[in-house]
């Protein structure tokens, strides 16, 4: 890490990654320069972070300037960035050094290290093997792509006093950086969805997510999904020692005797990986079919690395889930609030609707976009008794979707924490999960779950 000491350091895109980029190098005393392609009126608010950064780093906004790069000795990019933009291209070329942030983060990390990739869960995931790791009273750094930077391990000064690093890898980091060697690789998924922005097709696409198996031998741990993936030839041949997990009961699908995992049966999490386990479930804090899949994941990762049934169970009776992600908020004269700010489309709203048995009283909408919202007529008549709709978006919902149930549209986002409230009765659950962007009137999702959170707990 010495070795970066006051050297001239470009970051390439200004964001959460290139704040913890920032932040790591100011520390080493570089001179560092920030670039990013947005037009400065969309860079405000973060501009305004930047200046109060001590020094101030030179800027450079709307456009990317090959000078930048070659003045640099190091060339930093986030995620967001397409590694094969030009200007990179021009660095690699004139000998700079050219790191994307996760490169950059393993080459530095020498503690075991678990990853998390797959389409769907993978945040879930991360912070579940985070928490029982804890549990078992080991100090653990949870990140990657999304709220905490891989490269915060240093920044934040744990990386001389962490046991395990637990980190999320997502497809354009794996395309960015693929030689990945870590001791465990969690793969949840494969979505049909993928980012077209930079891959060509879905091929491209499957073939980088599963590139980081290439560096997994046999002293490795591969945890992989056997209702999705298990008839998979993607997924045979490995040199990894491979686990599985399954919704379904192992032995009534007669495999119990053919492969090693965690399964449900007999409304139980049964997990014979190393040793034979059982895990009761009736106590789990979190809702939904898609955290009870995510949660076998985390108990076969969690008995790969030999972590104490104690630790197992007490993870699944306390963890609170991830914020903003069907989040438990409170629960108020029998009404039980649950922030799903995350939740930025009409399909996420849905999984996230049918994650409780009931009908609940739902609170959507925000900017307005090009969603369709006809097709979602049926899963709110169903599972939506009361709909409170805010935001830029709640007149076009209202007119697809509105007479699915009973309807109101309010004029802040203040008075349909409050409608919903005064429309709800013992027994009822209310649920923000917007379906829509948020910033019509927040910055972003966080601010508007924090925001339901502080009004929720205000009532």
């Amino acid at each position: 890490m010495e070795r970066f000491k006051h050297k001239k350091v470009l970051i390439v895109g200004i964001g959460r990654t290139g704040f913890a980029l920032l932040h790591f190098f100011n520390q080493l005393e570089c001179d560092v320069k920030v670039t990013d392609v947005k037009p400065i009126f969309e860079l405000n608010k973060g501009i305004k972070r930047l200046k109060k950064f001590k020094p101030v780093p030179e800027m450079t906004f709307g456009e990317h300037r090959d000078e930048d790069f070659l003045d640099a000795d190091v060339v930093v990019y986030s995620s967001s960035v397409n590694p094969k933009l030009p200007q990179l291209e021009l660095a690699r070329e004139h000998g700079k050094e050219v790191y994307c942030q996760l490169e950059l983060a393993h080459k530095l990390c020498n503690k075991p290290t678990i990853v998390v990739c797959g389409s769907f869960g993978r945040t879930t995931v991360t912070h579940m093997i985070g928490h029982a790791l804890r549990l078992e009273g080991k100090n653990v750094f949870v990140g990657g792509s999304g709220d905490n930077p891989f490269i915060n391990l240093w920044s934040q000064g744990q990386d001389k006093s962490v046991d395990y690093v637990v980190v999320e890898v997502s497809a354009l980091e794996l395309q960015q950086y693929s030689a990945l060697k870590p001791m465990m690789v969690v793969f949840t998924n494969i979505g049909e969805r993928y980012p077209e922005r930079r891959f060509k097709s879905f091929n491209e696409y499957l073939e980088t997510k599963l590139s980081i198996l290439k560096g997994l031998g046999d002293s490795e741990y591969l945890i992989v999904n056997f209702d999705k993936l298990y008839n998979n030839s993607l997924f045979s041949n490995l040199q990894a020692q491979v686990y599985w997990y399954s919704r379904k009961s192992f032995i009534n699908q007669g495999v119990i005797h053919q492969i090693q995992g965690t399964h449900f049966h007999d409304r139980r999490i049964h997990s014979n990986i190393h040793c034979h386990s059982e895990f009761i479930v009736s106590k789990m804090r979190i809702v939904g079919e898609n955290n009870r899949e995510n949660l076998l994941a985390a108990i076969s990762a969690c008995k790969a690395l030999k972590i104490s049934d104690n630790a197992i169970q007490t993870c699944i009776e306390k963890f609170p889930g991830i914020p903003h992600r069907l989040e438990f908020v409170m629960e108020k004269n029998g009404v039980c609030f649950y922030n799903d700010s995350k939740s930025e489309t009409m399909e996420e709203m849905t999984t996230s609707l049918n994650a409780f048995k009931g009908e609940v009283i739902l609170i959507a909408g925000g900017k307005e976009t090009d969603q369709v919202y006809d097709p979602f007529f049926d899963v709110l008549k169903e599972k939506a008794r009361v709909l409170v709709l805010v935001g830029e978006s709640k007149e076009r919902i209202n007119r697809s979707i509105g007479d699915a149930t009973q309807t109101f549209l309010v004029g802040s986002f203040e008075e349909s924490v409050l409608l919903a409230y005064q429309k709800s009765r013992t027994g009822d659950v209310i649920l923000l999960s917007p379906g829509n962007r948020s910033t019509d009137i927040f910055r972003d999702y966080e601010e508007r779950g924090n925001y339901f959170k502080k009004l929720v707990y205000q009532l």
